[in-house]
């Protein structure tokens, strides 16, 4: 579904991703291991069209979409949840998740995704006219995921979806990550909670200083030592 291919990211003169290649597979969860810095969240505003690669390619289904328009990519069918969830604070919970439908003009599928994200949520329906502001932030963190589903991606990115949050709530989150996934929709997560992400993801990349330096499944790198001391508490 989504293939990266060496490809290489500057903030200025600073190279933040140094010849990065992935893969995601229709219907998987991808998540993304690595410190602070290593260059997670660059990756994901790469793939939706924040930033762009100085070198190499980005394909979705099979079209390139390396360097194209932020809201082109999400029209193509990729959302992106980012990390500090960036709710649009003045506005109500159901304007926020309104906004997420923008591009779309399918008014009986709006309404659709609408009963679907409360299903999901049941809290946003409970405060779908209030202020998303003065919401807490797990209800916030449900709100940046809902609205990305208003625009019905095929894949989401999700950066950091249980930083600050109580672990009760964490669990909730990663609950619902799973639900989404088994409704049809592919994820690529970058999460600190490696053994948390872990837990549901089919297959990992581990980055460090902006390259991919192991890759493979759960299992495979629950049994690599040097993957185990270094993010999963060495257990």
């Amino acid at each position: 579904m989504l293939t990266i291919e060496n490809i290489n990211v500057y903030y200025g003169n600073i190279q933040a991703l140094k010849g990065v290649s992935l893969t995601i597979n229709q219907g998987e969860i991808v998540t993304l291991i690595g410190a602070n810095g290593a260059g997670k969240s660059t990756l994901l505003k790469t793939i939706s069209g924040l930033l762009k690669p100085k070198q190499g390619q980005i394909l979705f289904e099979k079209s390139s979409i390396a360097g194209n328009a932020a809201q082109s990519i999400v029209k193509k069918g990729i959302s992106h949840v980012p990390e500090g969830r960036r709710v649009f604070a003045n506005m109500t919970v159901e304007e926020n998740l309104e906004l997420g439908a923008f591009l779309r003009k399918d008014k009986a599928g709006i309404k659709e995704d609408f009963e679907k994200v409360y299903q999901l949520f049941p809290r946003l329906l409970e405060r779908k006219k209030q202020q998303a502001g003065t919401l807490s932030g797990g209800e916030q963190q449900m709100l940046a995921m809902g609205r990305a589903l208003m625009a019905r991606p095929r894949l989401l990115l999700l950066d950091e979806p249980s930083m600050g949050l109580a672990p009760l709530l964490v669990k909730t989150i990663f609950k619902i990550i799973e639900e989404i996934n088994q409704s049809g929709t592919t994820i690529l997560l970058v999460e600190q909670n490696a053994n948390m992400a872990l837990s549901i993801a089919n297959r990992a990349y581990v980055i460090e200083t902006g390259r991919v330096v192991a890759s493979g499944t759960p299992e495979e790198l629950d049994s690599s030592d040097q993957v185990k001391l270094a993010y999963l508490g060495g257990h």
